[in-house]
């Protein structure tokens, strides 16, 4: 199983209690892909620079989908950018293929959330496996379920990835304060990491604005 596996199973079986938003389990989602890539030789990073690698293909389709979609010409894509494009609709995909594996099944339950028509599988390995990585605080899956709220202090919860704008916020990319150096991970992923937290807070401050000039609008309406 791939990080990014472990972390969408681990936020389906949190969904009734700590529900995760699709845009941020996306962006996190990206950031584990290029941990795992980082992990198969599949990529290096140059600073925050996604290198492309000619490491073989990992085995798993939705990881060998996102090494066939990175950039391969210098000077390469940051980190953050990566996030950004790579997350659009990325924890929907995820959870198209863990659900054709078999992982999860679909409950006849009213509601529109798509957390709440599916769960986990009363018992599965991957779902043990994700659960012991997750308990022993492995930190790289560690620090992603922190980013997204699913271990007490994280980013703040949002909507898909595919809620970037095209304009400033949150298109620069760059990866910029993130969670402090991780214990045990090494530089490269230290820089995923703190990219994938920063996409976070540009998310969330891009949906505080549109909160303020949606009541901003809806005062309009009312005459206030």
């Amino acid at each position: 199983m791939t990080t990014s596996r472990d972390l969408m199973i681990i936020a389906m079986e949190a969904a009734s209690s700590r529900p995760v938003e699709q845009g941020d389990l996306s962006l996190a989602l990206a950031g584990a892909e290029v941990v795992d890539l980082l992990a198969a030789d599949a990529v290096t990073l140059d600073g925050d620079r996604i290198v492309p690698g000619l490491g073989p293909a990992t085995g798993d389709p939705l990881l060998d989908q996102a090494a066939a979609s990175l950039d391969r010409d210098a000077p390469y894509e940051r980190v953050g950018d990566w996030l950004w494009r790579r997350g659009q609709g990325l924890s929907a995909a995820y959870l198209a293929a863990l659900e054709a594996d078999g992982l999860f099944g679909r409950q006849r339950r009213r509601g529109l959330s798509f957390r709440a028509g599916r769960d986990v599988p009363a018992d599965s390995p991957e779902r043990r496996a994700a659960a012991e990585r997750l308990a022993s605080d492995e930190p790289v899956l560690a620090a992603l379920a922190s980013a997204v709220g699913l271990r007490g202090d994280g980013a703040p919860g949002g909507q898909d990835g595919a809620g970037r704008e095209d304009e400033g916020e949150g298109g620069t990319g760059e990866a910029g304060a993130g969670p402090g150096d991780s214990p045990g991970v090494s530089d490269d992923v230290d820089t995923v990491l703190a990219a994938v937290l920063d996409a976070l807070t540009q998310l969330e401050a891009i949906r505080q604005r549109r909160s303020v000039e949606q009541a901003a609008f809806d005062n309009i309406w009312r005459g206030d």
